[in-house]
């Protein structure tokens, strides 16, 4: 038994890794040996550190000749020395490696030349970020865009319940969604509008007063709120109320997977999901902006008495002097069209949610800002337009 142990104590002694490095007028001989495996190779990691720090020869040549097993993590210490010394201009070669382990030593080199290069920052000229960064915000405009003239084909289309097939036009979904969309924000609305009429009357009565022109300023109100105002705070109130939740509701739904279940049972998620929202904005955006109009009026009406004095009667009057059925409609047909584009963004960042609460918080965002964005521009085009053809 005692002769047992004895060679069981000298094969553990064979199988340590050791080092025995040798300096001549040629350089340094580091020759290893033993076994240079993950269960090991800590036995000798100090001493490894000790010689990459080692100076005193220009040329270093590491043997492996005695080494009897080599693994990723022995080849990981002999790549890092081989490394360090050559950071210091020392040349480095290998010999004595057994033709099995060169792939695992040039693997293990190429692992590390990828590590160095992810590590390190890389510096780029700023105007490649700055190229790069529109050419994604014009790629991801052009996904935005193919994917709301997707929507907007099929609810032209129809509903189309069933994927395919057109079907009946659920009326009760959509009665519920204007019930939701516009009799539900009619309160704000009509605070809103309140209080901007009454601030645009109050400002320009103010300025006027100076030039003796008070009157004006009910022509300045009616033309400013039916045209512009009216309409474009309408829709951006819907935009930040119902653009919102349409996103969120169709995103939550797209998280748990639901859409994917309506398409398995055989429904087309844009049926029934975005065309009553839709058909729902397109008819209450209008009638939200009718009653928008008319609090502005009021609001107005009534600091213009109270401010300026100037009494009901002869507000309607010059109300009526100053306006037309061209300046209403002005307003009114913006109304359809910044629907339209309210439920298809929201509709579009709702699709685009991904399984993460992060990513619908993400989307609402996106879809609040890019319709009230969006809206924006269109109203100016629309002033542009009118413009252009004297409307």
């Amino acid at each position: 038994m005692l002769t047992d142990a004895a060679d069981n104590s000298r094969a553990a002694s064979d199988s340590a890794p050791r080092i025995e490095v040798t300096t001549g007028a040629d350089g340094a001989t580091i020759a290893l040996g033993g076994r240079w495996t993950s269960h090991s190779v800590h036995l000798v990691d100090e001493e490894m550190r000790r010689l990459q720090g080692q100076n005193g020869f220009s040329s270093a040549s590491i043997d492996l000749s005695h080494v009897v097993g080599l693994d990723t993590a022995g080849a990981w210490l002999i790549e890092r020395l081989s490394r360090s010394l050559k950071a210091r201009n020392v040349g480095v070669t290998l010999q004595g490696a057994r033709e099995a382990w060169r792939p695992l030593l040039e693997a293990v080199g190429e692992a590390v030349d990828r590590n160095s290069h992810a590590s390190r920052p890389k510096r780029r000229f700023f105007l490649l970020g700055f190229l790069e960064a529109i050419g994604r915000a014009t790629y991801a405009a052009r996904e935005d865009f193919l994917m709301s003239m997707h929507i907007l084909g099929a609810t032209i289309h129809g509903s189309q319940m069933k994927l395919g097939r057109g079907s009946g036009i659920n009326f009760a979904a959509i009665a519920n969604q204007i019930d939701r969309m516009g009799v539900g924000a009619i309160p704000v609305v009509l605070l809103m509008s309140t209080i901007i009429g009454g601030i645009i009357a109050q400002q320009g009565a103010f300025q006027l007063r100076y030039f003796g022109a008070e009157i004006f300023v009910i022509d300045l109100v009616g033309i400013l709120v039916l045209r512009e105002i009216g309409v474009l705070l309408t829709a951006i109130m819907v935009a930040g109320r119902s653009g919102s939740a349409i996103t969120a509701e169709i995103g939550s739904m797209k998280m748990r997977e639901e859409t994917d279940a309506l398409t398995v049972i055989g429904l087309n998620p844009v049926g029934v999901l975005v065309f009553p929202r839709l058909v729902a904005l397109v008819i209450a955006l209008p009638l939200l902006t009718i009653i928008a109009d008319l609090a502005a009026l009021v609001g107005a009406g009534f600091v213009v008495w109270t401010y300026s004095h100037i009494p009901p009667a002869a507000f309607l009057a010059r109300l009526r002097d100053a306006i037309d059925i061209s300046t209403y409609l002005a307003g009114l047909i913006k109304a359809p069209f910044m629907a339209m584009i309210i439920g298809i963004m929201a509709s579009v960042e709702g699709m685009k949610v991904g399984g993460s609460a992060e990513s619908l918080g993400r989307r609402v965002t996106a879809s609040v800002v890019k319709s009230i964005f969006v809206v924006i521009v269109v109203d100016g085009l629309f002033a542009m337009f009118y413009a252009a053809i004297n409307f």
